[in-house]
């Protein structure tokens, strides 16, 4: 039912092509993959995912166990009717919550003691509860209960989560029988090499359809982001695919392509578009700014997105000014079509064999570092 074919692979960075089968279609690598936390991509709609070229979208175990309820979203059918998207989902575990909430938990080996962020209540998350909940929402993809870990962590507590994350993959493995659902397992280690790869070589040997690489993108510096992608990069199995969670600012997706990652994620197109800052060709504006009042050029004229067909930046800019609601949809779905367009046109390069001149084109028109900003996906 899972299957995961490399089409192409470049000689000199080890860029991939590659197709994901799943029961509701293939995901063709590499990809980025809209975050929908709460069963919805904020401020679009499923027929306009559609029209951008999402293949795959995620939702959030954590949230959707709060609200509405696993149970509800299993009486719906699961989550591809309950929110009307017929193409791949991803549901991330809930472990990434156990970070970017931490003021609320307490970490055991056994699981996690939870106090919801909505009304104060307990909870106790564990792998057979990410398992039992992921199998209710009944995404294609489930992500193995994992911990992840603030930077800057020492390699004690580095090495004590990696520990538990391969505890945590081993028991979730055992919890899940959903067939037409692959599991991930997810590598850990923080920002050490031999952590890293020593949690590679745990999690791959259990044997999953699929890898997450976790821990990245939580403050750490891009150049540590891309050392560590590079120790995982003849680690990892070639034939299975590589997932880089939370990370979305178009130079990392470049350069973790260069890497050999297929999959990525991130609120970051969403959360930008919402407060005026788009992606361009170039870099990045933000359309509020005076000098694009009398502006009547599109945001990007390179960019094929509906947005650039009809809309110009002076009237972004006045929809922000007027507090209109469109303003926040247009600027998102001008951010993810540049997102999910940018990997198209590395999928593509990497198929016709041009990967490193695409690549080099990218970081001679793009300036601006990433944002690295932390994930939280509420």
């Amino acid at each position: 039912m899972f299957e995961f074919k490399l089409q192409a692979q470049c000689p000199v960075t080890g860029a991939r092509a590659g197709e994901f089968i799943t029961p509701h279609g293939i995901i063709r690598t590499p990809v980025f993959m809209p975050v929908g936390t709460q069963a919805t991509v904020k401020a679009m709609a499923p027929f306009e995912l559609e029209e951008i070229g999402a293949q795959i979208i995620l939702s959030n175990t954590y949230h959707l166990y709060l609200r509405p309820g696993a149970d509800i979203v299993a009486e719906a059918g699961g989550l591809h009717p309950f929110m009307d998207w017929h193409h791949p989902i991803l549901t991330d575990s809930g472990g990434f919550q156990v970070f970017s909430l931490a003021t609320l938990n307490k970490v055991t080996d056994e699981g996690v003691e939870c106090q919801s962020h909505i009304d104060g209540s307990r909870h106790l998350m564990n792998p057979e509860w990410s398992m039992d909940v992921q199998q209710k929402l009944g995404s294609d993809i489930a992500m193995c209960f994992d911990q992840c870990l603030h930077y800057p962590s020492t390699k004690e507590e580095a090495e004590a989560a990696l520990i538990r994350t391969t505890a945590w993959a081993k028991r979730s493995k055992a919890a899940h029988s959903r067939e037409d659902q692959a599991l991930f397992g997810i590598v850990q280690g923080s920002v050490f090499e031999d952590l890293r790869r020593r949690s590679a070589e745990e999690i791959t040997s259990i044997d999953f359809p699929g890898y997450g690489i976790g821990g990245l993108s939580v403050g750490e510096p891009h150049h540590i982001m891309y050392e560590m992608l590079e120790a995982l990069q003849h680690v990892m199995p070639s034939n299975k695919p590589r997932y880089l969670m939370g990370v979305g600012h178009p130079s990392n997706l470049v350069e973790g392509v260069a890497r050999g990652v297929d999959m990525f994620d991130c609120v970051l197109p969403t959360r930008n578009g919402r407060t005026g800052t788009v992606f361009v060709s170039t870099g990045k504006i933000n359309i509020k700014n005076q000098i694009y009042a009398r502006d009547f050029t599109p945001l990007d004229p390179t960019c094929d997105c509906y947005v650039c067909r009809h809309f110009t930046k002076a009237y972004l800019r006045h929809l922000y000014k007027a507090g209109e609601i469109l303003a926040a949809r247009l600027c998102s779905w001008h951010n993810l079509r540049f997102l999910i367009r940018l990997m198209e046109e590395a999928r593509e390069s990497i198929l016709q064999g041009t990967f490193p001149a695409f690549r080099k084109r990218f970081i001679d028109t793009f300036h601006g570092e990433g944002d690295n900003v932390e994930d939280s996906r509420l």
